[in-house]
């Protein structure tokens, strides 16, 4: 399992650095799901956490059924699943609670293997992923433990640290540093290029409420109040947790609103004191950033220091989350010497236009919500007859990747098909490359094609289930190569297409 604290003295200044092939600074979801992946392959890493335990408190509340895939790759979706609710969707009201728009999400299973939408509260999800964590022993964790330097070089990242519990000071060294350490991320002002700014930025406040009684009236579908004189969200948590986040407007006594008591005033409209307990009320400013450059040398971002988001698509998270899947499989074929390091340059080239499309459409919900898009609504821009319009979910493309310029359906994100045993195709193949095929194409391939594929760490799957059959339909294929985080890497339709996949890996 995991080691902590003692099992990495902290050394004083002129002591040997503790040696790590990746060093994770940050251990919140994206940090935890990292050192997942990477524990899972065997990868020596270090997780540095300044705090001793995960945040007690509610923030992320939503993940959807990409990132229960990327769950599932970490053999932790069944634990995960039963701290879930799954949501039917999102309604855009009018302030006279009129329905404008109908984001309804569909409550069966979904392509990817899993729903679309689930709810979920945070120190849950941490603590299914810290003890996921804890499986490997491969990773070591210093908790209460801050980085203050980073000594970047040709083989490697130097980290100079304080145990904030006595002092002391630590030295370590890894090949490559990972900053999954938020907003303020340490790693990115060492890597020191700016922000892009997507120009959403506004102050919100996020109460989180216990139900006393039940409250069916609320619904299950989170409720997005477009109402211009004070914007509103609401959103149906797990068990008897509920969550409004209010815009705050010029005048507002911050100070008051950010005590549970004063923020009983705008919520009453929904709830009263003797329905809830309010567990927390915080002031947020929700910002839309990306960072100009996931990638310096060895130091590498992820999760929101690389990037922010509005709320209203609820893919802050999930963001962090993709990045980890798409950066992990990347550094085990760097470390072990099966790809160049230049492919860790497709990481900020795939992940950075794929999160700045969800950012960008979270500010476009974002926008519905003020009093010109109001306008347009009730004039009938948006609301045609007295019908409510249903939004449609983006699936925004991942940007330029490693196998771009050569083969057809490079980065898509295909369905996960359940194979002729009955088995979800990704608990077959495991964190490999995977060859998907159809038997009869499979059956009529050199055996010497077959071995180098296989000797290159490709797991061959040649299956006739409908979904398999499907999915290469789909894509107009005989034969796909797909990536260890699931996407594609390459389709082929004939012996010589094929023959350039193999000789992709």
């Amino acid at each position: 399992m995991a080691t902590e604290g003692p099992a990495m003295p902290a050394a004083a200044d002129g002591a040997a650095a503790m040696e790590f092939d990746v060093a994770v600074i940050g251990y919140g979801p994206v940090g935890a799901a990292l050192a997942n992946l990477l524990g899972a392959q065997g990868v020596r890493t270090l997780v540095i956490e300044r705090e001793a335990a995960a945040y007690h408190l509610p923030r992320a509340v939503h993940f959807d059924d990409e990132v229960m895939r990327i769950f599932q790759s970490m053999g932790l979706a069944e634990a995960i699943l039963p701290i879930t609710h799954v949501s039917p969707g999102t309604h855009f009201v009018d302030g006279a609670g009129r329905l404008l728009l109908d984001w309804s999400r569909p409550m069966a299973v979904g392509p990817q293997g899993w729903n679309v939408s689930y709810r979920f509260h945070q120190p849950e999800l941490e603590d299914v992923l810290r003890r996921g964590v804890a499986r490997w022993p491969s990773v070591t964790l210093r908790a209460r433990t801050e980085v203050f330097a980073l000594e970047p070089g040709a083989d490697g990242v130097g980290l100079r640290f304080e145990e904030l519990s006595n002092g002391r000071i630590g030295r370590a060294t890894a090949r490559y540093v990972v900053g999954c350490d938020g907003a303020r991320s340490l790693v990115r002002r060492w890597i020191g290029e700016p922000m892009d700014d997507l120009g959403f930025h506004e102050r919100w406040l996020v109460v989180d409420a216990l139900l006393r009684r039940p409250r069916p009236d609320l619904g299950d579908h989170t409720v997005q109040h477009c109402d211009p004189a004070r914007p509103a969200t609401y959103v149906r948590g797990t068990g008897n947790r509920r969550r409004w986040e209010i815009a705050l407007r010029e005048g507002d006594d911050l100070a008051a609103l950010a005590r549970p008591e004063g923020a009983w005033p705008l919520l009453a409209r929904w709830i009263t004191p003797e329905d809830a307990v309010l567990e927390r009320a915080a002031i947020y400013t929700f910002h839309s950033t990306v960072a100009r450059r996931w990638r310096e040398g060895r130091l590498l971002l992820a999760g929101d220091a690389a990037h922010q988001t509005p709320p209203f698509l609820g893919q802050g998270m999930c963001a962090g989350i993709r990045d980890a899947a798409n950066l992990a499989w990347k550094l085990v074929r760097v470390l072990r010497g099966e790809a160049p390091e230049s492919l860790l340059d497709s990481y900020g080239s795939e992940r950075a236009p794929h999160v700045e499309g969800y950012i960008r459409e979270a500010v476009r919900i974002g926008g519905l919500i003020n009093t010109t898009a109001m306008e347009a609504v009730v004039s009938g821009d948006v609301l045609r007859g007295g019908a409510a319009e249903r939004l449609v979910a983006v699936r925004p493309a991942l940007g330029p990747g490693p196998a771009a310029g050569w083969t057809a359906h490079a980065g898509r994100l295909p369905p996960q098909p359940r194979l002729g045993n009955g088995a979800l195709l990704d608990d077959h193949v495991g964190p490999r490359f995977a060859a998907v095929m159809r038997p009869e194409f499979a059956a009529g391939l050199p055996h010497a094609l077959l071995d180098r594929l296989a000797a290159r760490g490709a797991v061959l799957v040649a299956d006739a289930a409908p979904g398999v059959t499907a999915m290469l339909d789909d894509l107009g294929a005989q034969a796909v190569l797909l990536r260890p985080d699931r996407h594609v890497l390459g389709a082929a339709r004939d012996l010589d297409e094929m023959r350039a996949l193999a000789a992709a890996l």
